[in-house]
């Protein structure tokens, strides 16, 4: 291996701005028209091919008061830089390509709670902003989310919980209150409140272990020995509400996916003395990456841009 071809090849070659230079001097015949071409000064546009020449070892123009001409060596030298100028212009226009592409298709990931609720009418505003993003959502729960996102199977993802799952950057696009509820043949549907010791003892019907309600109320009830048992234990939403308002047991869900069961009064809202069970509701992505192109502009729909 010789020396030269251990120096980088950009330290050995000129950049892109001179070679475009060069070959706008040999198309107008003059340095003044072609740095005019190029929106750069003469005396700019002079320094810079006499910095190529140094560079290259070799005169390109043979200057006169009649306009520039290229050498032997500057026509030779030209013709190079044509094909390094269109093999930049492919590249670019590839990459270009790859944007579009990448800008046209956004992978959402989201929690249970938010894909049912919220995210309808945050990708209708998006597509009215974005009509030609195709976009393809996953609904699961808080931990499967963040596992998509750190595996870059998704662009933006939506959790629930107490806090922004490890790995991720997240901003707080709004918040949920937990609801226990039951069918109204329930004993405790004729109760004012219930206490905490009472609810870490009842077995519940509850989301599946990862989801933020479990989350939410593992904290809550810890110093209180923590959940019991589940009496069951589903991963779907509508499961859950369909248990309970058969009158299976006591369920713990969201206050948005119990909206129209609990004004149906087909599920009763049962307090809980001492606590409100509350969770953020957040935008996630992968730490250190910020959000571009599409899912930036969802992000900002959700009130959580960055």
């Amino acid at each position: 291996m010789t020396g030269a071809s251990r120096v980088p090849l950009a330290h050995r070659v000129p950049d892109l701005g001179s070679l475009e230079l060069l070959l706008s001097v040999a198309r107008h015949g003059s340095l003044g028209r072609a740095a005019r071409d190029l929106g750069i000064s003469q005396p700019a546009a002079s320094g810079r091919i006499r910095s190529m020449e140094r560079h290259l070892g070799v005169a390109l123009l043979d200057r006169s008061p009649r306009g520039s001409r290229l050498t032997d060596a500057g026509a030779l030298v030209t013709d190079w830089a044509r094909r390094v100028v269109e093999a930049a212009e492919v590249f670019d226009a590839g990459a270009q390509a790859l944007r579009d592409r990448r800008d046209s298709r956004l992978r959402v990931a989201a929690s249970m709670t938010i894909a049912e609720y919220l995210l309808p009418g945050w990708l209708i505003a998006l597509r009215t902003a974005r009509p030609d993003t195709a976009v393809s959502l996953f609904a699961g729960n808080s931990a499967e989310v963040a596992r998509r996102l750190l595996a870059h199977e998704a662009d933006l993802g939506f959790v629930e919980g107490l806090r922004t799952p490890d790995g991720l950057d997240g901003a707080v696009v709004g918040h949920d209150r937990l609801v226990v509820a039951v069918a109204p043949v329930h004993p405790w549907a004729r109760r004012s409140a219930l206490t905490l010791p009472e609810l870490a003892m009842t077995p519940l019907i509850l989301r599946e272990r990862g989801s933020g309600t479990r989350q939410v109320l593992d904290a809550a009830l810890a110093a209180h020995g923590g959940l019991a048992p589940p009496l069951l234990e589903l991963s779907s939403t509508t499961a859950v509400k369909g248990a309970a308002g058969s009158g299976a047991g006591p369920c713990v869900l969201s206050e948005l996916a119990l909206g129209e069961e609990l004004s149906a009064r087909r599920l009763v809202a049962v307090p809980v003395a001492g606590v409100r069970l509350r969770r953020h509701l957040r935008a996630v992505w992968p730490a250190g990456r910020r959000p571009t192109g599409p899912a930036r502009d969802l992000l900002g729909l959700t009130g959580g841009g960055v």
